[in-house]
């Protein structure tokens, strides 16, 4: 208990300089636990609105389908074999088909994907019971989302021209009833979307119990075999995100090495410094029975101790910054929606107790080991020579 005793009291002892390291050092504390947090909770929380919004408990792909190539739509399509057909049935899948159209908003050309989907469902979060029946006028209702809706100045109520092309190969069009505008973080249910009734879509494209996907619920596990169809789990449908957040992670990991490097200088000249000035009294200590080890562990310590009291500093104004955040989250700015990320208006971090000792770990480790380094050249020091001052 001596040597913990007396690193304390000499750390404590250096007063100015050693609070500035440590105010440092905090900094490094609170930057990596914050920035991890953001990009933890933007993995949860577009991950939570792809699966609640479009991806439930995975979906199954006609395999002519490809939702990277927009080229496959018109052949990605079949009728559903029986075991998808079942869990349609039961209300334990939905059914999407998806055909390609142009819309004409106030005599502009816009392209779009046309999906239907059963006015019942309940696996997906969007209001589609507005699709069932017709609309006010007695057309057909149609749902769009709200960034659709303001690229094409469209507003509920209004009447806007819809063409598609027929299973033939002939094309036809219709004046569609824009029954409900849908606001939701996710921009694939909405950039360039036209949600119809599924019944309503496969009568106007000749298309007959065919559909382009299934969307699965959530709690079924059941993964049946479905000849000519491809089922993607949520690992699958999830990569890009994941991928794009793995990237930002490591992106971020120079900005931690940086605040990193700056605090380890830090300390690394306090230690030389403090061994220099501090020769005679390391002198003494070893004059009195201190071996070499027992001083080399002192200095260890003093400088490790940075560290420790380091993550004081920064639980105590990091805690509350977290809290705060994690409250209010982090608004992020307009247009970030339009980017392809279903993000919202703020983004929440998420924050872990593996996160915050996993940091300290980090921190701690890194300035103990560069608290040692200094230290080497007191294995080799002669007592009579520090002494004299002497650091031969």
């Amino acid at each position: 208990m001596i040597i913990p005793r007396l690193a304390l009291r000499n750390i404590l002892g250096g007063r100015l300089r050693t609070w500035l390291n440590v105010l440092v050092l905090s900094f490094s504390y609170v930057a990596i636990v914050l920035f991890q947090g953001l990009y933890r909770g933007m993995d949860e929380q577009v991950s939570r609105f792809k699966i609640e919004s479009e991806y439930g408990g995975g979906q199954y792909w006609q395999e002519g389908y490809d939702a990277l190539d927009p080229l496959s739509i018109e052949d990605g399509h079949a009728a559903l074999p029986p075991a998808l057909g079942r869990l349609v049935e039961e209300g334990r899948a939905t059914a999407v088909l998806i055909a390609q159209g142009t819309l004409y908003p106030g005599g502009r050309v816009m392209p779009v994907q046309i999906k239907g989907i059963d006015p019942g469902q309940k696996i997906v979060v969007l209001p589609a019971a507005v699709l069932a029946g017709p609309d006010a006028d007695g057309g057909i209702p149609a749902l769009v989302g709200e960034r659709m809706a303001k690229s094409a100045g469209l507003k509920v109520g209004d009447t806007v021209t819809l063409r598609w092309r027929e299973a033939g190969g002939s094309f036809n069009a219709l004046d569609i009833g824009i029954a409900e505008i849908v606001s939701s973080p996710n921009p694939a249910i909405d950039v360039g979307q036209v949600w119809l009734a599924l019944d309503t879509l496969r009568s106007l494209t000749r298309m007959d119990g065919q559909a382009t996907l299934v969307i699965l619920a959530r709690d079924v596990a059941e993964r049946p075999e479905a000849l000519g169809w491809a089922f993607k789990s949520l690992d699958v449908l999830l990569s890009d995100i994941k991928a794009v957040v793995k990237s930002k992670t490591a992106g971020s990991m120079i900005f931690y090495t940086l605040l990193l490097l700056l605090a380890m200088l830090a300390i690394f000249d306090t230690q030389v410094l403090s061994i220099f000035r501090r020769r005679r009294e390391i002198g003494m200590l070893m004059a009195m029975g201190m071996t070499r080890k027992a001083v080399i562990e002192l200095f260890t310590l003093e400088g490790a101790l940075h560290g420790v009291l380091a993550a004081l500093l920064a639980a105590l104004y990091g805690t509350p910054l977290a809290l705060l955040f994690v409250r209010k989250g982090w608004a992020l700015p307009k247009g970030v929606d339009n980017y392809g990320m279903a993000l919202g208006d703020k983004l929440f971090p998420v924050y872990g107790t593996g996160l915050v000792l996993g940091t300290a770990l980090l921190v701690l480790t890194v300035t103990t080991v560069v608290s040692y380094l200094p230290t080497r050249r007191i294995s080799k020091l002669k007592p009579t020579d520090a002494l004299r001052g002497r650091m031969s």
